[in-house]
């Protein structure tokens, strides 16, 4: 693995290698090769460090936010696919030590291990370099999702994921329904019910119908508690 390829992509160069180089170890690699250290400590302390510096930065960046709309953007910001699409950008998949087996069935570019990934070196930076340079390396990367969440705009292609949870749910039915417009012609406001097997799982809005379908895509992974899924 080429330690500085990798601290070149992410900007920072780390004093201790053997910290990064766990940070980048999957467990299916320990399996195989019955090495004692995986990313998975590191991966639970960058996921503590992304929330506060998140929060933080949100906190002093929007002061006419209430809570719970700030605990609605933080949200959207460290959920796997905001992680994992991060990470896919700037490649750091072909960094992870992974299994054959792993490797193979397409580990290095599945969602959980990419997003995984992320806060494991998020953890690794923060324990090598402390919080400000952690802040540094997390802002440099989640600058735009960040203000994009705040906006509206971070939007990623939650009606697929739902489409493959229902898929492993043995061909469960999904299905959008416009409940109502409002508005003019050329301002109208579209509603929608996302339905699983017929039970109502999300609500939706938007300016036409694909965000609206997006939305209650969005809130319907919550709903199922998968959305953030590692």
């Amino acid at each position: 693995m080429e330690v500085k390829s990798l601290e070149k992509t992410i900007g920072y160069k780390f004093h201790n290698k053997t910290l990064v180089k766990t940070a980048l170890t999957h467990s299916s690699f320990i399996n195989e090769k019955s090495c004692s250290n995986n990313n998975e400590r590191l991966e639970f302390l960058g996921d503590a460090v992304l929330e506060l510096v998140i929060s933080e930065y949100l906190y002093k960046k929007f002061p006419e936010k209430l809570e719970g709309e700030l605990t609605k953007i933080r949200a959207k910001i460290v959920c796997t696919e905001s992680l994992s699409t991060v990470s896919a950008k700037n490649n750091l998949g072909r960094y992870v030590y992974m299994g054959k087996g792993e490797e193979n069935t397409g580990g290095r570019e599945r969602r959980s291990i990419l997003a995984n990934t992320f806060e494991a070196v998020t953890g690794a930076v923060y324990l090598d370099g402390g919080l400000e340079e952690a802040r540094k390396f997390i802002l440099r990367f989640l600058k735009k999702n960040i203000n994009d969440a705040a906006n509206g705009k971070l939007i990623f292609d939650y009606k697929t994921r739902l489409q493959e949870v229902a898929q492993q749910r043995q061909g469960s039915i999904v299905e959008y329904r416009v409940e109502k417009e409002t508005g003019p012609e050329h301002n109208k406001i579209f509603y929608v019910d996302l339905l699983l097997d017929s039970k109502l799982i999300g609500k939706g809005d938007g300016k036409n119908k694909k965000e609206a379908e997006q939305k209650a895509a969005y809130n319907g992974l919550s709903f199922l508690g998968v959305l953030n899924e590692k």
